[in-house]
């Protein structure tokens, strides 16, 4: 299996990936892949550590003649999204990734590729295992869970480290240095409402929003991607207003950190409109496909006739609900005024679920600045609590506050200078690190992030660049022989 991935190189990454990928590594599920980690630990003599949350740290002396130098941390999680086609079958808990090349690209086939964090698990994994690479003592942290609540960099306490600098390898752009990040917070509106039986008047319509991109909540947050939670919400609003349609069910987005792609909602609507109401859909439809068409021009929206369901919204709470959701703000909230485009505050209303009586919306709200997080997700609890809503905010992690003036900076920027012959980007990301978490315990150690090209992570488009893991993989060892004495 994925045969034509272990012959890219370098061998020695891609070989690992391989390895990684076999197992399923789903967030909160991450057994397997732990077992998996102090396995290989263990069977290469390292001394392993299992924290009292699940992270693994394994630990290797350095090479002859890098004894004096400052022991580093190099760090990455172990889980991944799991995301997939709405045609693709898979079991994300029991299966390995699929991959393929298609040109300079290693792909899945119709589901995330896992690239987000795989091959920077893939890079420490062949360096640990390496007889013939220069380094100094190295201390290998796989935190888990980063993706849906960063519970492993939270869990993780003073004392287990000795490292004075941390290498992240969780950037997806191999000219870009990370040197700060945003925090998070979690914002979930809930509430119950009343099921009325449909009138026998009313006829049943299924609408389906799919096609669209989706991807990285933070960092694509600002691309101009379809959201298809509001798309659908815009259809319904619409709808009801023009033909008093009334909601069953709906079912939209996945992943808090994941742009929803895909939205799926049954209504009712009188009969005796149904020929209007077919006519007014299809010039909404056509209106929303030609706003989006550059970035979103596979958007289908597919509305046809079924069931009438037995069930439908009490009227009071699906105006609410529709309006909340209208008013909630998703996408970018504030620029930064300090760092040139770089997104400040965003919001991503990532899940939206109606059924059986009960309503949960769930949204990941990021910023760099901590006072305009709270605000925003302030704003949006106020939202959503107008309209009936119990609203819980959970899951709080702190951004990393950027220090350019770090020694290990220093190196890399030169580095990188030196062997590409340009500079490299140095900049802060609208993505969650887990520097800023970890940072808390660990507060005088230096973090860095960086990493090899990415694109499309948290979604099934997620591919990543071989000629660039190849430049990225050559960077690595390169700063492994430069790191600053003690």
């Amino acid at each position: 299996m994925n045969t034509e991935i272990r012959a890219l190189e370098p061998k020695e990454l891609w070989n690992k990936f391989a390895d990684l990928n076999a197992v399923p590594r789903p967030s909160k599920k991450e057994e397997r892949v732990i077992a998996f980690m102090k396995d290989f630990g263990t069977n290469l003599g390292l001394e392993v550590i299992e924290d009292e949350v699940g992270n693994v740290i394994i630990k290797k002396p350095a090479t002859r003649g890098m004894e004096d130098r400052v022991t580093i941390v190099m760090q990455s999680h172990l889980d991944m999204v799991h995301q997939k086609n709405a045609d693709t079958t898979f079991d994300f808990d029991n299966q390995g990734i699929e991959m393929h090349v298609e040109g300079d690209w290693v792909k899945a086939k119709g589901t995330t590729l896992g690239a987000d964090n795989g091959l920077g698990v893939a890079t420490i994994m062949a360096i640990l295992e390496s007889t013939d690479i220069v380094h100094p003592a190295i201390e290998a942290l796989f935190t888990i869970d980063e993706e849906t609540g960063m519970t492993g960099a939270m869990g993780l306490k003073g004392g287990l480290l000795s490292g004075g600098i941390l290498l992240n390898l969780d950037t997806e752009e191999d000219d870009e240095i990370g040197v700060g990040c945003a925090g998070g917070i979690d914002v979930t509106a809930t509430r119950t409402y009343t099921e009325e039986e449909t009138p026998e008047f009313k006829i049943g319509f299924e609408i389906v929003v799919k096609g669209l991109q989706g991807g990285h909540s933070g960092m694509q947050i600002h691309e101009g991607l379809g959201n298809a939670n509001k798309i659908m919400n815009r259809l319904l609003f619409d709808g009801f207003e023009n033909f008093g349609l009334r909601i069953s069910q709906i079912d939209g987005g996945s992943l808090r950190n994941a742009i929803p792609r895909e939205s799926k909602t049954i209504v009712a609507i009188d009969a005796m409109h149904e020929a209007a109401f077919d006519t007014e859909m299809s010039l909404l439809v056509k209106t929303i496909q030609k706003e989006l068409k550059t970035m979103e021009p596979d958007l289908e929206i597919v509305i046809s006739k079924t069931e009438t369901p037995e069930k439908i919204m009490d009227l009071g709470v699906q105006e609410g609900i529709t309006r909340a959701l209208y008013a909630a703000i998703n996408g970018v909230y504030r620029m930064s005024a300090d760092i040139k485009d770089l997104v400040e505050t965003s919001n991503n209303v990532a899940r939206v679920i109606v059924k059986d009586g009960s309503i949960k919306i769930g949204c990941l709200t990021r910023s760099s600045v901590e006072s305009s997080k709270v605000d925003l997700a302030n704003m949006l609890r106020a939202t959503f609590e107008l309209t009936g809503c119990e609203v819980e905010l959970s899951g709080d992690y702190p951004g990393w506050t950027p220090n350019m003036d770090s020694s290990i900076l220093k190196v890399l920027s030169s580095l990188y200078e030196k062997i590409n012959g340009e500079k490299a980007h140095v900049a802060a990301c609208h993505a969650g690190l887990e520097c800023g978490i970890l940072g808390q315990n660990y507060p005088d150690m230096e973090m860095i992030s960086f990493g090899p090209t990415i694109k499309g992570a948290h979604s099934p488009d997620e591919r990543a660049q071989i000629s660039s893991a190849k430049k990225y993989w050559n960077f690595v060892l390169e700063i492994l022989k430069e790191i600053p004495k003690k």
